[in-house]
């Protein structure tokens, strides 16, 4: 710092960071020097150096981060919100838009291929692998005879007690006799709708949705009705309201906590409004919570469930995008529709192998869960930054995306006219695995929409692929403005 220089020496700092942010050398999610060893590098005081990092954050350069430090924020704009129109029809999934699914679900099959879409973590920076085993290997000393033993429903009295002690976290006062385990949030999801609809019924469901619902909602027969979902502020109340007063929808699907794709949640307030809607017009909601606890923030924005005074309200999740994928195991708390989910679920899959119940049971009962979604999370919130910096300096002006407040999903709006399932073929060629936004509607709208996941270690090969995209999507670009 220049003391002869004109401006307070916050400024000055302030002035220097932000031009090394502009010029790259400080790229979007880099952690910035703690403010203790600024002070020690500019000589300056640490109210100074905090003064200076408040300023940057007032300029929306940097963001604070609990318990981990200032970290350079993405310039890439955030999508802005839809037009809601309320006249939304039933309509069954078509048979395009299942095709892609399981185009892209084959290439997971791939070794060669590089990942790009799906949400699934991999590696032992995202799971407590050793933990686990070692927990597993000390339940199976003690009680050899588990693994030769039928597991019968409600499943391990630990896990429902851990499950049911958790969602306090989220607002929830849940008791262990009423938690089915399940296999998967999936099993859950499906064993829900079974419960409360049949063929020909209609579902609400967000638009964009998490796509696994649709080949899901297809197979059980059931029509969907896709709902405006906003990028900030989530679900559209007001178009619910419209269907549940009109008696157009048996049933609503939702992830008001950690949207997929969309990362966002919605308001309090919005909250307790969706538990009364469904209480008012006595029509169930699946709130799918599988994201819930990947939020960012200091404490957890409480589940829709925890405004359910009349049990209309089934709240699902599952341990496999935080602890064990291999293990597949989920949990249901079905309301008042809980007898009929019970016999729904012995019949079809009885109950959940004990042994790896046991192991999560005890993990979560040792505390070593809180550390590690603490870490989780602050993992997952520095690599969508630095994914958003990524997509800021390799896809073409115009592109926005949004700005997750917990998960690992981001969704990209691509400019105009630009296809994202030209796109997607064009990285399919070169073994390049991404998710087309049209994936994510019954109906394949958000034709110039994708949604990328960030839970893969950002190593060079990731980093190459998600150039790689944005130059093909770069050139695609150009291609389509010259034939206009």
């Amino acid at each position: 710092m220049n003391p002869t220089l004109s401006g307070t020496l916050y400024q000055q700092l302030a002035d220097e960071l932000a031009a090394a942010i502009k010029r790259g050398t400080l790229p979007s999610g880099a952690k910035l020097p703690s403010v203790r060893r600024s002070a020690q590098n500019y000589q300056l005081s640490l109210n100074t150096v905090l003064a200076a990092y408040r300023l940057l954050e007032d300029q929306g350069l940097i963001q604070a981060r609990p318990q981990s430090g200032y970290y350079v924020r993405s310039r890439l704009p955030a999508p802005v919100a839809q037009v809601v129109d309320h006249d939304q029809q039933a309509t069954p999934t078509q048979p395009v838009v299942l095709d892609l699914i399981s185009t892209v679900l084959a290439t997971q099959q791939q070794q060669d291929f590089i990942d790009l879409a799906l949400a699934c973590p991999r590696g032992t920076d995202f799971y407590p692998s050793h933990k686990l085993a070692r927990l597993m290997g000390q339940i199976l000393r003690r009680q050899p005879d588990m693994i030769s033993t039928y597991a019968l429903p409600p499943g391990s009295l630990k896990l429902r007690t851990q499950i049911a002690r958790r969602g306090l976290d989220l607002g929830m006062n849940l008791q262990a006799q009423d938690i089915i385990l399940t296999h998967g949030c999936m099993e859950a999801i499906q064993l829900a709708l079974r419960a409360v609809t049949r063929p020909g019924d209609s579902a609400g469901i967000e638009s964009p949705t998490y796509f696994n619902l649709l080949p899901m909602l297809a197979s059980l027969g059931l029509n969907t009705v896709a709902i405006p979902t906003d990028p900030n502020t989530g679900l559209s109340l007001d178009a619910v309201e419209v269907l549940l007063a009109e008696k157009h929808i048996q049933a609503l699907i939702a992830m008001p906590t950690i949207h997929n794709p969309l990362g966002c949640t919605i308001p309090l307030a919005a909250k307790q409004r969706l538990a009364r809607l469904m209480t008012q017009y006595q029509v169930p909601l699946i709130e799918d919570a599988i994201y819930a606890e990947l939020q960012y923030g200091d404490s957890l924005a409480p589940a829709v469930k925890a405004f359910d005074e009349d049990g209309w309200v089934m709240i699902c999740s599952s341990y496999s995008k935080t602890l064990a994928p291999d293990f597949r195991l989920g949990w249901l708390q079905a309301g008042r529709f809980a007898n009929t989910v019970r016999k729904l679920k012995f019949s079809s899959s009885g109950a959940e192998p004990m042994v790896l119940a046991e192991t999560v049971g005890a993990f979560l009962e040792t505390g070593g869960y809180d550390h590690h979604l603490r870490t989780l999370n602050r993992h997952y919130a520095s690599q969508v930054d630095q994914v958003r910096g990524l997509i800021a300096r390799h896809f073409p002006a115009g592109t926005c995306a949004t700005v997750p407040v917990g998960g690992f999903l981001i969704w990209v709006e691509l400019p105009e006219p630009l296809k994202a399932i030209e796109l997607f073929h064009a990285a399919l060629a070169e073994k390049i695995s991404i998710m087309p936004g049209s994936l994510c509607s019954p109906d394949g709208r958000y034709s110039n929409a994708l949604r990328l996941s960030c839970c893969y270690p950002l190593n060079e090969h990731y980093q190459y692929a998600l150039m790689r995209v944005g130059q093909l999507a770069s050139t695609l670009l150009s291609h389509s403005q010259q034939a206009k």
